[in-house]
C-alpha cells in the first residue's frame, strides 16, 4: 500500500475483468450473433458502395445534394467526390462510409426508442442521463479494450466503439425534442381521442423532427470522427491510411487521406442538416 493511501486500493480492475470474463463465457453466443449482424451490415454497405461505378455514385450523391435544396451543396459534392477519386481514395472512402452508415444506423435504431422512453418516463431519464454522460466523457480508446475482447480485431469492434461514442446525441435530442412539444397540442390530440401511438407518430415526432435530426447529425459526425481510432484495431478505410501515414511520417499522404475524411464529413453534415430542415418544412 502506498504511503499516500489511508485505505487499501479497491480492486476495481479485477472486478471489471471478472465481469467481462463472465459475460464472455455466458454470453459468447450473443456476441457471435451481434458480430455476424454488424459485420454483415458493413459488408453489405461496402459491397453496394464499392460495386457501383464511381461516376454513378458521384452523380447520385450530387442529385441528392441538389434535391436537399442548395446548388452550393451539390457543386461541393460533385467537386469533392471527384477530388477523392482523383487522389485514389475512392474505395477506401466508400469503406469508411460503410462503417459510418452502419454505426449511424445502429445509433438511430437504439437511440430513438431510448430517447422516446426517456421523454415519457422521468425515472428512466434520471437513470439514462448519467450513462450518457459516462459514454461521452470516457476516452474512446478505452472502449476498444472490451470491444476487442468480445469481438476480436477488425471492423466490428470499431463499429461497436463508434456506436457507444456516437449514440448519446441521438438519445438526448430525441428526448429534448419530444419534451419541447407544446402541451396544448398534446391536449388537443387527446381531446380528439388519439391513442398513444397516434399522438406519438402524428403529433410529437413530426414536431420534434428538426431536433431529432440534429441529434442524428451529431451522431454521424461523431461516428466519422472514430474512423482513425477504429483503424488501430484493424478497421479498413481512410482511417487506416491516416494511421499508416502517421506511423510512417508521410505528411503528404496523411494530408490527402485527412482531406478525404473532411470532404465526407462536410457532405454528410450538410445532407443531414438539409434533410432535417426539409422535413420540418
Amino acid at each position: 500500500m502506498s504511503q499516500n493511501q489511508f485505505f487499501p486500493k479497491l480492486p476495481l480492475d479485477s472486478w471489471v475483468e471478472t465481469i467481462v470474463d463472465g459475460l464472455e463465457k455466458n454470453l459468447g453466443f450473443l456476441f457471435d450473433f451481434i458480430s455476424a449482424g454488424i459485420g454483415g451490415t458493413v459488408d453489405l454497405f461496402s459491397w453496394i458502395l464499392t460495386g457501383i461505378p464511381f461516376w454513378a455514385l458521384i452523380i447520385l450523391f450530387t442529385l441528392l445534394a441538389y434535391r436537399a435544396g442548395k446548388v452550393a451543396i451539390a457543386l461541393f459534392t460533385f467537386i469533392g467526390l471527384l477530388l477523392i477519386q482523383n487522389l485514389g481514395y475512392w474505395e477506401h472512402s466508400m469503406e469508411t462510409l460503410a462503417l459510418v452508415l452502419t454505426a449511424g444506423l445502429i445509433s438511430v435504431i437504439i437511440g430513438i426508442p431510448v430517447g422516446i422512453w426517456c421523454a415519457k418516463n422521468d425515472s428512466v431519464q434520471k437513470v439514462v442521463t448519467p450513462l450518457l454522460d459516462f459514454m461521452q466523457t470516457m476516452p474512446a480508446f478505452v472502449y476498444l479494450i472490451p470491444a476487442i475482447f468480445f469481438f476480436g480485431l477488425g471492423k466490428v469492434p470499431g463499429v461497436i466503439a463508434s456506436v457507444i461514442f456516437a449514440m448519446p446525441p441521438t438519445i438526448r435530442l430525441t428526448n429534448l425534442g419530444i419534451r419541447q412539444v407544446p402541451a396544448d397540442l398534446i391536449e388537443a390530440s387527446e381531446a380528439f381521442g388519439s391513442t398513444y401511438w397516434q399522438k406519438l407518430t402524428k403529433v410529437q415526432l413530426p414536431i420534434a423532427k428538426t431536433t431529432m435530426m440534429a441529434g442524428i447529425n451529431q451522431s454521424i459526425m461523431l461516428a466519422l470522427s472514430m474512423v482513425v481510432i477504429a483503424s488501430m484495431i484493424g478497421a479498413k478505410g481512410l482511417g487506416a491510411d491516416v494511421y499508416r501515414a502517421v506511423t510512417q511520417i508521410k505528411i503528404g499522404e496523411g494530408f490527402e487521406a485527412g482531406l478525404a475524411i473532411v470532404i465526407l464529413a462536410i457532405l454528410l453534415d450538410r445532407l443531414t442538416q438539409s434533410v432535417g430542415k426539409r422535413k420540418n418544412a
